[in-house]
């Protein structure tokens, strides 16, 4: 299977994915500049990855701006087809701008850039990008983001429990959710969400951050290489 990697003008995190996939993962890579139309290359068994940073400078609204490059007319058509798609911090904000994934992004509680490892539990570990990992699992992945509050209506939050779309909760590092441990302000300490077809997937925290053994934390490592399986893995 093969990892698209879109760069936008200000994404400063997509060679660390391209580094992941390709190198530590072994997958073939394909960089996609965003003014790029063309995803023939990719199938429904393929992923593209929207990458952190600050397209185009974070001006009006994170991922307001990106969300109409032309890329991104292709990546829905991809999504809506089956394509799985990964959105990681700007990229998940992206996402959401673009409707593919329900909610949005707004400025941290307290109004603070946070740059740290947090503790994130796994909630829904039956879906192709936490099938490598548990129900209840603890992880460390770090964070850097000035508006990751993730944010919801009630209506909203509802069907995404009852469609077990939520991914991931920040949480203590006894797996406990608190107001503390939820550091950004997110509606229910969420830290990700999937689509409810479940092959559209958006976290705040970067797990390519934590996949090598060089930088002390391997916890994201199984996340994007649950990606790269070709098995069929149903959400539930």
């Amino acid at each position: 299977m093969k990892f698209g990697v879109v760069v936008f003008p200000g994404s400063n995190c997509d060679r660390d994915m391209i580094h992941v996939c390709g190198q530590v993962l072994g997958c073939e890579v394909i960089s996609l500049w965003h003014k790029s139309t063309d995803l023939t290359a990719f199938t429904a068994e393929d992923c593209i990855v929207l990458p952190g940073g600050f397209s185009f400078g974070d001006y009006l609204r994170t991922g307001a701006i990106a969300r109409f490059s032309p890329i991104m007319e292709e990546v829905i058509k991809f999504a809506n087809k089956g394509g799985k798609v990964l959105g990681i911090c700007n990229g998940f904000q992206i996402l959401c701008e673009s409707g593919l994934l329900p909610g949005v992004l707004l400025r941290n509680k307290n109004q603070k850039f946070y740059c740290s490892n947090q503790t994130v539990k796994v909630v829904n570990a039956k879906t192709p990008f936490t099938h490598l990992a548990e129900a209840n699992q603890l992880l460390s992945i770090p964070v850097a983001h000035a508006e990751g509050r993730y944010y919801c209506d009630e209506p909203t939050l509802a069907e995404l429990k009852k469609n077990n779309q939520i991914l991931f909760q920040y949480c203590d590092a006894k797996g406990q959710l608190s107001e503390e441990a939820n550091f950004n302000g997110s509606i229910d300490s969420i830290a990700g969400v999937m689509n409810k077809e479940g092959n559209v997937f958006g976290m705040m925290p970067h797990p390519e951050r934590a996949a090598e053994p060089a930088l002390f934390n391997i916890d994201g490592l199984n996340l994007i290489k649950g990606l790269s399986s070709l098995s069929k893995v149903a959400h539930a």
